[in-house]
């Protein structure tokens, strides 16, 4: 059971009524003003006044002084309750979970809570855990778990005072129930918009007590989902559907090798095509702009665009893969170092296991494909997107342009999909120079073969990993050795240190399972011509399969059952150990599968600690002659502490198996003559719903702080099927895609 939480006030953690505005009361909160231990953040940066911020919060009004923090409530006196949200929403529930935060500890009803987009600024809207404006890395629920919570208290309590006074009775006789605070003993009761212009003269407490979690009436229940009645019925809007008077609509293409430059175009041909406007070229690629989207297609195949591919037109997949084999060979950066795992591997006695894993390229593949709309004008610019880094996309506007940060405006959209690809900003750079020489806005729209073609993609891993049974069969000496891209270095450069970057060897560095000697190293390679970016988990997606997979071959080495010889190394990890007993015993593991004629039918199961929360798979599968591989059905236990829409949970497990299964099953990205080979979903296959799995879902109740959910389970499928196919076939898949390994085997 969790205890009172006292959370405390600061200079810039505390609130401060404002004045009412526009016929609202508006609130401010820092969501820096409480990290995770209830310290101030480290981020001191001076609060200085938004006008977008407050333009967007309270119409028509003056700022209250000492307002401007990092998000904002607003109460109206109808009682409506709108929360200024700096997360996005692309499919994760961002937009039900985090006013279910604040509506707990508010008192509000959830379906009176209304949502606003937080405009670009990374001085209000960074998020606490990440240091600036982004939605990813599954840290939205993690990073606002107090702060929102802290907010509605707060909110709450001068509601509650401003009650009080007009009433002249005891703040403890009165209960605050759906957005209505009522006087038992009086029977009288009143909407929270009564109250805002008292209230909004009153001060906030410095501390102040927030629910056990006993008292929950919204937080752990299933909800409905608050943004499922606009995408319903189409009131949604995504960045595509961006539509703004006299817009042009560009279709584009660009070098198919990276860094190669447009040589020649034909615009005679293209401007023929009727309802085109006008063709459009920037140093590597071209558009053509038209009245809607078909004609600018037919414009850009008539304009024929060529190319010099330039210093990159002789990579390809084979090329690369010899580099980091080579590059693997050698010592790297070290990222744990526990014993001596080298010397124990080279001692003679004891059974030592050797293996090379691989992991391809991978594109996001997201629905909606990336776009840009750009109004680009001599005093201003504002962009029509669906982004995660709303203030890196300004950021990177404004540099283009040449236009102060303030005079880019972006307006974000629902998300198609983001899946870490709209983390990168390279369309939203493409869009505003195209715009550059259109005059009025303009639409850019990838197709879906641009999209593939240019991505930028989770990087390829070349792994080395050894170990040393003992006598028990047990494992005496791990070593596992990472080579692949450092995408932080170029994301965060301040994350990499001592040449470790954190992201490529988490769920590698960091094992849960207890080895006397262990050792764990980072190569890093570039791969020339082919940018790399986060996917859906990165490092966990790659080092749980990889781990998971070793583990397993060590199980079957040491001749012990792959769940026993997980619980006999996960000891001293009690949460990892649970959700491993729970996935086994729902998934009745040690019962023998139903036959499928003609197929032979294993089951496999990982376990994984990344990104804050614990879980484990158990995959069931079917193996024709062939090799085609069936997934029939996984079970999932996971343990992410306090769960706050159970309903999403589940909806981010069953999403994140399907797609990574899509992953580990058959796609990669592979490279010829510096261009990439695959174009669609015909040779970039994503699962259908005939294929998908019956998929379970059991959630431990814990009280525990919230752990991430949007990335874990796309992590842990890969190695539960690679394990369950080495059970059906005795074929130990050390190389994904699954299905391509199978058949030339």
């Amino acid at each position: 059971m969790e205890t009172k939480e006292k959370v405390s006030g600061s200079r810039r953690g505390f609130m401060k009524a404002g004045a009412v505005a526009g016929g609202s009361l508006l609130f401010g909160f820092s969501l820096f003003g409480c990290g995770k231990d209830g310290k101030e953040g480290q981020n001191d940066r001076k609060e200085k006044p938004s006008e977008t911020a407050v333009g967007q919060a309270a119409t028509a009004a003056t700022e209250p002084a000492g307002l401007a923090h990092d998000a904002f409530i607003r109460i109206d006196r109808d009682g409506l309750v709108t929360l200024i949200i700096h997360k996005v929403e692309m499919g994760q529930g961002t937009f039900t979970s985090m006013p279910m935060l604040l509506a707990e500890e508010l008192g509000a009803d959830l379906a009176k809570v209304k949502l606003e987009q937080a405009p670009a600024d990374n001085s209000l809207y960074a998020d606490p855990m990440l240091g600036g404006q982004v939605t990813g890395g599954s840290t939205s629920v993690r990073g606002a778990w107090k702060p929102l919570r802290e907010a509605g208290a707060k909110v709450r309590s001068v509601l509650v005072q401003a009650a009080s006074q007009a009433w002249n009775v005891d703040q403890k006789e009165l209960s605050v129930v759906g957005g209505t605070i009522r006087h038992q003993a009086s029977n009288r009761s009143g909407h929270f918009g009564e109250f805002v212009d008292a209230a909004s003269k009153l001060q906030f407490p410095r501390t102040v007590a927030l629910k056990d979690a006993a008292d929950f009436t919204l937080i752990g229940k299933s909800m409905k989902r608050l943004d499922s009645p606009a995408k319903v019925n189409g009131q949604a809007l995504f960045g595509i559907d961006a539509r703004l008077p006299g817009m042009g609509i560009a279709a584009v293409m660009a070098s198919p090798v990276t860094g190669g430059k447009v040589t020649a175009v034909d615009e005679q041909k293209a401007l023929a095509v009727k309802g085109v406007r006008q063709v459009l070229r920037i140093e590597g690629a071209v558009a053509v702009v038209a009245d809607n989207f078909w004609t600018a297609k037919q414009g850009l195949l008539a304009a024929a665009p060529q190319f010099d591919d330039g210093a990159n037109a002789g990579v390809s997949t084979a090329s690369i893969v010899a580099d980091m084999a080579k590059l693997s060979d050698g010592a790297g950066a070290v990222a744990t170092n526990k014993g001596d795992a080298l010397k124990v591997l080279a001692q003679e006695g004891g059974r030592r296991i050797d293996a090379v894993y691989e992991l391809p390229f991978l594109a996001h593949a997201t629905m909606e494909p990336m776009n840009c709309t750009v109004d680009l004008r001599a005093d201003g610019c504002d962009l029509y997107v669906g982004t995660q880094v709303p203030a890196l996309a300004q950021g990177a506007a404004a540099k283009v342009t040449g236009l102060p940060v303030e005079k880019v405006k972006v307006h974000n959209h629902y998300l198609g999909g983001g899946f870490g690809r709209r983390l990168e900003v390279d369309s939203v750079l493409q869009a505003v120079a195209f715009a550059r020489l259109f005059k009025g806005p303009l639409k850019v729209i990838w197709t879906r073969e641009e999209d593939i073609q240019h991505d930028m993609y989770r990087p390829y891993y070349y792994d080395r990993l050894s170990a040393k049974l003992d006598r028990k069969g047990m494992p005496a000496a791990w070593f596992h050795r990472v080579t692949g891209s450092s995408i932080m270095a170029r994301f965060a450069p301040p994350m990499v240190k001592n040449g470790v970057d954190p992201d490529a060897v988490e769920g590698a560095a960091d094992l849960q399972y207890t080895i006397p000697d262990m050792r764990v190293e980072y190569v890093r390679h570039e791969p020339p011509g082919v940018p790399t970016a986060f996917w859906r988990g990165v490092g966990p997606t790659h080092n749980v399969f990889v781990v998971e997979s070793f583990i397993d071959e060590l199980a079957y080495a040491g001749k012990t059952d792959p769940v026993a010889f997980r619980r006999a190394l996960l000891q001293k990890s009690p949460r990892t150990l649970a959700v491993l007993n729970l996935a086994a015993q729902k998934a009745g593991w040690g019962r023998p599968l139903k036959p499928i004629a003609g197929r032979k039918v294993g089951r496999g199961v990982s376990t994984q600690f990344a990104f804050g929360s614990y879980m484990s798979q158990v995959a069931e599968v079917s193996v024709g002659p062939d090799g085609d591989v069936r997934v029939h059905r996984v079970v999932c236990a996971v343990d992410c502490g306090q769960n706050i829409n159970p309903d999403g949970i589940i909806a981010q497990m069953e999403g994140g198996i399907v797609f990574g299964a899509s992953a580990a099953l058959w796609d990669q990205i592979t490279h010829d003559k510096g261009r990439v080979q695959q174009t669609n979903f015909g040779d970039y296959r994503v699962m259908r719903m005939n294929e998908a799995p019956t998929v379970e879902v059991y959630i431990v109740n814990s009280h525990d702080e919230p752990g991430g959910i949007g990335e874990p389970g796309t992590a842990g499928i890969a190695p539960a099927i690679a394990n369950a196919v080495f059970a059906a076939t005795g074929k130990r898949v050390r190389k994904l895609p699954i299905g391509e390994q199978l058949k030339k085997a």
